[in-house]
């Protein structure tokens, strides 16, 4: 376990959810971060105390190693995007190859948001869920735009951060193993249940991977995983 504080960006959906119990198996003290930048499942963010809670139970020291989570209004991020996570529109591809889920500059303003914050908190570590083997390809995600914001945030800010990204570079099916490699069991059935994907907010049924639409692109791939997980496990 490092003593160094860690900062998760923390939305309340599986890969968020996995990274913060990831970083309370490593920091000793570790505070969540969230935005509302207007999206379309908002209902993303109502998970996110449930799943702290949750994940204070499932191991006592996380409980004691889990500080104050924040939460910062981007409404601005919302308004100057026209994508379908800021949109009632339909969810589809681009003719630039990118799904129109795409939103310009989101995860360079969490991070760096996400770097002011821990500079006044006072924390060296900062966690985020990017994945540059997600289906959507956002360049934002990729490892070398965070490894050149990571530089450009210290450069700018004199400091010396860290941008972990512990699920780069592993798919969905791995993401949902992680989970049960740090909280067993417990970790698997609340991130299934508790978490939240789907693009459109939906959570009236729970489907054995979670809740969601089912015919969304992050439905699809969360169900995908975890039949594949469920698969291997046996």
């Amino acid at each position: 376990m490092s003593l160094d504080g860690a900062l998760v960006l923390f939305s309340g959906g599986q890969d968020s959810a996995t990274c913060l119990a990831w970083a309370l198996q490593r920091f000793d003290r570790v505070e969540t971060l969230g935005f509302d930048y207007g999206q379309r499942h908002l209902v993303e963010l109502q998970c996110r105390e449930t799943l702290r809670d949750g994940l204070g139970l499932i191991k006592d020291e996380w409980r004691q190693r889990l500080g104050p989570d924040h939460l910062i209004d981007l409404g601005v991020l919302g308004a100057l995007s026209e994508t379908a996570l800021t949109r009632e529109s339909e969810v589809a591809m681009q003719a630039d190859g990118l799904p129109n889920t795409f939103v310009p500059g989101r995860n360079l303003l969490f991070l760096t948001f996400a770097a002011s914050v821990a500079y006044r908190r006072g924390l060296k570590v900062i966690v985020g869920g990017m994945c540059e083997t997600d289906y959507s390809g956002y360049p934002d995600c990729r490892d070398d735009t965070i490894k050149a914001l990571q530089v450009a945030i210290n450069l700018g800010m004199d400091r010396r951060f860290v941008l972990e990204t512990p699920l780069m570079w592993i798919d969905k099916t791995q993401t949902w193993k992680l989970a049960q490699e740090l909280g067993g069991d417990a970790l698997v059935e609340l991130i299934r249940r508790d978490t939240h994907s789907c693009y459109l907010g939906e959570r009236k049924t729970l489907h054995p991977w979670g809740f969601g639409c089912r015919t969304c692109p992050a439905c699809q791939l969360r169900a995908q995983g975890y039949e594949k997980f469920v698969a291997q496990s046996v």
